[in-house]
């Protein structure tokens, strides 16, 4: 073996080990992924901050949690009807935000609770209500599944609150507080029923309008939720929380956010609420420490738990993410949804039955089921069928599966209306010309028909646009989606508005467009 070839080798080794330990070291720096669901519209325990980020009470402590672990927290919004399913999906680690226990004991394995919450009644200055039976014949609203909806309807509803609850002239629910509170202030409803942090944080940006009553519906308690049976991960994050108690970081914590008198979290709860025994944590090696300057005074005065306003300009950028992704969902629904539809339209009216019946039974089921439920189950379906876990990237491919699946029916129908408008005069002549049936349909029924679908085509198109607001259910943030987050978090209406005006010029553009192209096919009379 010459020196050549004995340095070439010996580089090809090196490379080797190289790669090996680069490996390694890759492999050394990957950390686990622990994946906090959470609503982003339930400030001040998780929402999205001025400067576009999320943040809150419980997103801090699981930041925490994860530092001193070593793990990578993720922070994932999720469509709040669908946590359960986004839990045993394995989806997510927990959640965590502000999770109320009671009622749900057996449906989760719980960590030991670390907030007391209460439920309280806002109601208008003015209205003149100040006792809970001043509501007698009033219009009160609560929020979808939530802990007031409980306190008030629920199988351990007080005599009290079930007698106030028959007094009410009605009990509203709405899917969030903004549209709780812009029916109260409109004179719609008389009062609103929330938790109290949640109720906090609203005051703060509207205290001159709204008076929280003294008097509380319930008390409850909030832990963090895992997924049935989850006992190893639920210990992890039990000992750092009392780790984090016993130091002084939980109350620094909850101070900066303005809950120290909520917080519940106590090294004397020996056992979580399903009998098994909290672990005991080594203090040997912990130290306590000093109480910290008051954080408050960065912020001109205000707890980090308080509202602090956007201007117009502040709120488009933080949606600026939002409207690519609405235009991401919108270009690629139309790219698949479009050809598609010409396909099972010529299904639809083939001359082999089963065929026809086949197409004919996928457009009733898209036309005939919500957008909603198709897009959980195309998400959801690959773990309840195969029990296979997906990646958070097939969320979005989720999304353009469902609306592309759901669009093409409705393409189709139209397409086949468009078609079958043709006189079969036009067919006929072709064939005596010497035209195939592809020459015929591509050169002569074709052209024709896209000039006599333009103007459903059209409504169809306009009606994407603005569905493109049910990705939620999938957690998938898209404009609609970040804009209630926006709102929840500056308790204000304005971010709504501001996506409205871009849904109306996107719309008008687009209604632009294809007139212009209806025009263009004039010639075809």
């Amino acid at each position: 073996m010459n020196k050549r070839t004995g340095r070439w080798i010996l580089a090809v080794i090196c490379l080797l080990i190289g790669v090996s330990f680069a490996g390694q070291t890759s492999h050394a720096k990957e950390k686990q992924e622990f994946i906090v669901g959470f609503d982003a519209e339930f400030p001040p325990y998780g929402y999205m901050d001025e400067d576009g980020e999320y943040t809150g009470f419980d997103l801090e402590l699981a930041q925490e949690v994860c530092n001193r672990n070593e793990w990578k927290l993720v922070k994932r919004p999720i469509a709040w009807e669908s946590k359960d399913s986004e839990l045993d999906s394995g989806a997510i680690s927990c959640i965590w935000n502000g999770f109320t226990m009671n009622g749900r004991e057996e449906e989760y394995t719980w960590s030991t609770p670390y907030v007391d919450n209460s439920q309280v009644v806002i109601v208008r200055k003015d209205s003149g209500i100040r006792e809970l039976t001043d509501l007698k014949g009033k219009i009160l609203i609560v929020q979808n599944d939530s802990s007031a909806l409980a306190a008030l309807t629920g199988e351990d509803t007080s005599e009290e609150n079930q007698a106030l609850a028959k007094s009410l002239k009605e009990l509203q629910q709405v899917a969030d507080y903004n549209s709780a509170f812009m029916n109260l202030e409109s004179g719609m409803a008389d009062a609103v029923a929330m938790d109290i942090g949640v109720a906090n944080y609203q005051l703060s940006g509207k205290e001159d309008l709204f008076v929280m009553l003294e008097a509380r519906l319930s008390s409850e308690e909030y832990g963090v939720g895992f997924k049935k049976g989850n006992t190893e991960l639920r210990d992890q994050v039990q000992v750092t929380l009392l780790e984090m108690l016993y130091d002084g970081t939980f109350e620094s914590i909850a101070k900066k956010w303005g809950l120290t008198d909520s917080v519940c979290l106590s090294m004397e709860d020996k056992t979580y609420i399903d009998g098994a025994a909290v672990p005991e944590i080594d203090t040997s090696e912990l130290t306590i420490s000093a109480p910290e300057q008051e954080e408050e005074e960065n912020t001109e005065g205000k707890s980090a738990g308080t509202v602090k306003k956007l201007n117009l300009a502040e709120i488009t950028r933080q949606l600026g993410k939002g409207m690519l992704a609405t235009l991401a969902i919108f270009l690629l629904t139309l790219l698949f949804s479009m050809p598609l539809g010409l396909l099972v339209a010529a299904v639809r009216m083939s001359r082999i039955k089963i065929f026809e019946w086949i197409a004919k039974i996928y457009i009733s089921i898209m036309r005939g089921t919500p957008l909603m439920l198709q897009l959980l189950v195309v998400f959801f379906a690959p773990y309840y069928l195969f029990g296979m876990s997906t990646p958070y990237s097939y969320r979005f491919y989720a999304v353009i599966i469902g609306f592309s699946l759901n669009y093409a029916a409705y393409f189709a129908e139209i397409y086949r209306a468009g078609i079958q408008s043709i006189p079969n005069g036009q067919r006929e002549a072709a064939q005596i010309l010497g035209y195939s049936r592809i020459q015929t349909f591509f050169r002569i029924i074709f052209p024709q028909m896209v000039k006599r679908i333009l103007p459903p085509v059209t409504n169809e198109i306009i009606t994407l646009v603005k569905d493109t607001s049910l990705a939620f259910a999938l957690a998938y943030t898209e404009m609609f989606t970040l804009a209630k987050q926006i709102a929840a978090a500056q308790t204000s209406l304005m971010p709504l508005f501001v996506a409205g005006v871009f849904y109306y010029i996107f719309n008008f553009l687009v209604a632009y467009l294809m007139e212009c192209i209806e025009k263009k096919l004039d010639y075809y009379r």
